[in-house]
């Protein structure tokens, strides 16, 4: 397994955050050690999620781990490996406030279904569908906005800055949106 550089605004391959990622056609050797390398550099990071074009890697693939323990979420969860992923069903709505391993330092309140069903594939390229609620559903519809160009900045009622106060503690200062 090896890290990968995460793409960022501002880098120079950050029009990769911005493109629809290509959907994955083969299955073999390459794809696994993309998937590995993804969770690592997922790990590092640290995230909870992770899209190929994060990496500059314009193709359909997510890596997911959630946490069993949202106090310590790193490395504690089941992985979900999401390639071509699609929601093929979403109910509910609530906006709560997300972070992106591409956005550094920024926070964005987000409406998002609150259950979806994702129907991909798998590493093997068997079909899989999935159920998810509450804030993995969530991750699912962020990591999927990713392969289609879709920053959460773009669905954000509310846009933040996340600093350092004088304490030492991190507050989330709003930005004002463009017009």
């Amino acid at each position: 397994m090896a890290l990968r550089e995460i793409v960022t605004l501002g880098s120079p391959t950050e029009p990769v955050l911005h493109q629809t990622a290509e959907r994955v056609r083969v299955f073999d050797g390459d794809l696994h050690q993309l998937l590995d390398d993804m969770l690592e550099t997922m790990r590092e990071a640290p995230g909870v999620g992770l899209a190929a074009p994060q990496i500059g890697v314009s193709r359909r693939i997510a890596v997911i781990e959630y946490p069993e323990d949202e106090e310590n979420p790193q490395g504690t969860g089941r992985v979900y490996e999401l390639i071509n992923p699609e929601i093929i069903k979403a109910k509910g709505s609530e906006v709560a406030q997300e972070g992106c391993l591409s956005l550094p330092n920024i926070a964005a309140d987000v409406d998002r279904a609150t259950q979806v069903v994702v129907r991909a594939q798998d590493r093997t390229g068997a079909e899989v569908r999935l159920k998810a609620y509450g804030w993995l559903a969530r991750i699912f519809q962020h990591e999927i906005d990713h392969l289609h160009g879709v920053l959460m900045t773009e669905r954000a009622e509310q846009v933040y800055r996340l600093m350092e106060d004088e304490s030492g503690k991190i507050v989330a200062v709003p930005l004002e949106r463009e017009t």
